[in-house]
């Protein structure tokens, strides 16, 4: 699933891509019908894997796998946003189980756990199977290389992922042949699964090309591991680990071509996919069997109509609390790019807030052009500004510099050290650091950032303490058909 010209239709490649025996026995109960979850008109692997063609194919569907609903077509979202404080389920119709991430009600059997376990899974197989199956090919080394290192930067950003929502999860580095191998894994520690992360993250970086032309538009390159990678570090509070890695990207920019876009309004959007401040997007076709996104769609509210999104129906997903509305500083011109506070059907107002940042006109119902940014250059220099700080409070340094460069583009002041107003004056480590959360929360609105934000910065407790939550909720339940499958080495999460 790369640039448009270049996506392929995943019921038509023919990979063998049976799901790792961890995701498929949720759904199999470790039962005969394993094997059958491999597409009949699949070839068997034994067949399969022979040309550079073979591979190019068992890539994609490791791009593609990002694309499905326990990852970015839902989960990611679900996760990222509706669990935090930027948005809200307003309506019930929207889905019990949504609503239950929303209010922190949400438990072992809630499928949202189980279909973002069993996801990153298949996608993590699939990128185990290029990883080893690559080695036997007769194909160029460079090449091969190349599809090495973006098959490791998927595999790491999926246990990046996991490893984020769950803690401590199943290590899985080999090819999963047959559901027996499976009773072999249980949760290994969020150390050694961090480790992993950044082995495949360095390899990556080392082997991927700084930017790629034409049809391979949308893989992933060197600055997206190396981004990848300083967010990891910054994850692990690691700061001078995490400031080194981003201040190398940010000095590659004659390489690397990222820069801030000129206006907000022209990062999104399908007519500004992979633009130059994109570093790493899940790319999505409208009209392509399987392959269009549903973010027009899930972020309508329901019963708007036509009014929002002209196709399809509106599903009332991910609303913007009126909270956030208000968090915004007066003149902040991202506001009204990123959300909506009403809506006009049938010459009638209704009052209602909407995401705006994902709007188009789909194909059909759920099948828009629009991707889904996972990395870009603002989050980068946020980060970067981050940890500095972290690492000692100079005022008006370095860290100013990159924080007000964001700041600068939405049309608001520069934050300082000495500043006649109050508002604007940040003299200490802990003014940035919150500062730098703000501008987060506001730059990458709605972009699957802030509960893990939340979390990794320990104000997760604080922030939602008004939603009910609890110290526990910081990490999703295992879903508990794993437990059930594999008793004697999957255990609970604490306090579920």
């Amino acid at each position: 699933m790369l640039a448009s010209n270049l996506i392929f239709t995943m019921k038509n490649i023919k990979i063998l891509f049976a799901a790792g025996a961890l995701a498929l026995m949720t759904a199999t109960g470790c039962s005969s019908d394993f094997l059958d979850l491999a597409p009949i008109s699949q070839q068997n692997s034994n067949n399969f894997y022979k040309t550079p063609e073979d591979m190019k194919n068992a890539l994609t569907a490791v791009y593609g796998s990002l694309q499905y609903g326990g990852q970015y077509y839902s989960s990611m979202h679900i996760i990222g946003e509706l669990r935090s404080d930027n948005t809200e389920i307003t309506n019930p119709a929207a889905g019990a189980d949504q609503q239950a991430v929303d209010d922190f009600t949400n438990v072992p059997v809630t499928s949202i756990s189980s279909n973002t376990w069993n996801a990153h899974y298949q996608g993590i197989q699939a990128a185990n199977i290029l990883i080893e199956k690559i080695n036997g090919v007769n194909m160029d080394a460079s090449l091969k290389a190349r599809y090495i290192g973006e098959a490791k930067f998927l595999r790491a950003l999926m246990y990046f992922n996991l490893v984020r929502i769950y803690g401590d999860v199943p290590l899985v580095l080999t090819v999963i042949n047959n559901p027996q191998e499976g009773y072999a894994y249980g949760r290994e520690t969020t150390q050694k699964v961090y480790q992993q992360i950044i082995a495949d993250l360095t390899e990556a970086e080392g082997a991927l090309p700084f930017t790629y032309t034409g049809a391979d538009l949308g893989r992933a390159t060197k600055g997206a591991a190396m981004a990848l990678l300083g967010k990891v570090y910054l994850t692990q509070r690691q700061w001078t680990l995490a400031a080194d890695k981003l201040k190398q990207l940010i000095d590659a920019s004659a390489q690397t071509k990222y820069q801030l876009r000129p206006t907000y309004a022209g990062i999104f959007g399908p007519t500004n996919e992979n633009n130059s401040e994109s570093i790493f997007e899940v790319q999505f076709k409208g009209g392509v069997s399987g392959e269009g996104s549903p973010f027009s769609n899930q972020f309508a509210p329901i019963g708007s109509g036509t009014a929002v999104v002209s196709i399809g129906n509106p599903l009332g997903q991910n609303i913007p609390t009126d909270e956030f509305f208000k968090a915004y500083e007066q003149g902040d011109l991202r506001r009204d790019v990123s959300m909506a506070t009403s809506y006009v059907l049938n010459g009638k107002e209704t009052k209602h807030n909407y995401i705006k940042k994902y709007l188009s006109t789909p194909a059909s119902n759920l099948d828009s052009d629009v991707n889904w940014i996972v990395l870009r250059y603002a989050d980068v220099l946020l980060m970067y500004a981050e940890a500095l700080n972290e690492q000692g409070f100079v005022a008006d340094g370095p860290a100013f510099t990159y924080l007000n460069q964001i700041r600068k583009r939405a049309g608001l002041p520069d934050l300082s050290a000495v500043n006649t107003n109050p508002a604007l004056q940040i003299d200490s480590q802990a003014k940035f650091r919150a500062a730098v959360e703000k501008e987060r929360r506001m730059e990458l609105a709605f972009e699957g950032h802030r509960w893990f934000d939340l979390v990794r910065t320990g104000r997760a407790t604080e922030v939602m303490a008004s939603k009910g939550m609890q110290a526990h909720q910081a990490l999703f339940p295992i879903p508990q058909s794993q437990i059930d499958i594999n008793p004697g080495l999957m255990t609970q999460n604490p306090g579920y």
